[in-house]
């Protein structure tokens, strides 16, 4: 068991450092690269809403229900959700759901490819495929999935609001004020910092064992699976890792 991590962190680290090398045509590399943030961003974004204002409207539900003490002003609610959404809610739920989402397409799409051969055909022309194939998709997801993590925190706090709004909970003004209450700017940060760290996990990780199929189209999902599952191990772990040390 061992040497299979080994093996695979040491595989996953050649392909890292393969990446890095002087584009043979920078106008194919800048198309990949926004073909890949319209996939990413535009594609995920769907479900990135979906999720959002149901994860507020549910955190504003459940601080309710628990906060039923009259000496609590109704103002901490918002509170709670707004610090609750910006710290973890918005960027690991997302992350772990574009995990799923995109994680498994880079996988099928790259281990398509490796099956097809059409990785080879590239290669044999000279074509540093790990630059032309992985590295525009990890920039990519470096930079779509903290804007998603942004748009979600967001999207977060404003559902919680209108479901406190709706079910008579709280109302417009409390909610305000309670978001402007003890606000700290550094969680934005920290969220950043972790949305910026998950996104490389996501598409590297997912590049990695796509890139590496063997076999046919049972492996190609064999290895999207692989990849899904271990990308969100990761960022659970690099959630926790990074809490530890930022805060």
């Amino acid at each position: 068991m061992e040497f299979r991590f080994f093996y695979h962190f040491g595989n996953y680290l050649l392909m890292l450092k393969g990446m890095f090398s002087r584009p043979e045509n920078m106008k194919m590399y800048w198309k990949q690269f926004m073909q890949q943030c319209v996939d990413i961003g535009v594609g995920s974004f769907g479900i990135v809403f979906i999720i959002s204002l149901f994860m507020g409207g549910v955190t504003t539900l459940q601080t309710a229900y628990q906060l039923v003490n009259p000496i609590i002003p109704k103002s901490t609610i918002a509170q709670v959700v707004r610090d609750t959404i910006i710290l973890e809610f918005a960027p690991t739920l997302t992350s772990i759901v574009l995990a799923g989402v995109v994680g498994s397409k880079i996988a099928s799409e790259l281990g398509n490819m490796r099956v097809s051969e059409q990785i080879d055909a590239l290669e044999i022309m000279g074509i540093n495929t790990k630059g032309y194939l992985i590295l525009p998709k990890i920039l990519a997801a470096v930079l779509m999935i903290p804007v998603l993590v942004m748009i979600a925190g967001f999207l977060g706090v404003w559902g919680g609001k209108e479901a406190g709004v709706l079910s008579g909970i709280i109302s417009p003004d409390e909610f305000l004020q309670g978001l402007r209450q003890d606000f700290r700017a550094y969680n934005v940060f920290f969220a950043l910092a972790k949305s910026y760290t998950f996104g490389f996990i996501i598409s590297s990780v997912s590049a990695y064992y796509g890139y590496n199929v063997r076999g046919g189209a049972l492996e190609i999902g064999k290895a999207s699976t692989t990849a899904v599952v271990v990308s969100c191990v990761l960022v659970l772990f690099m959630d926790y890792a990074l809490t530890a040390i930022l805060l």
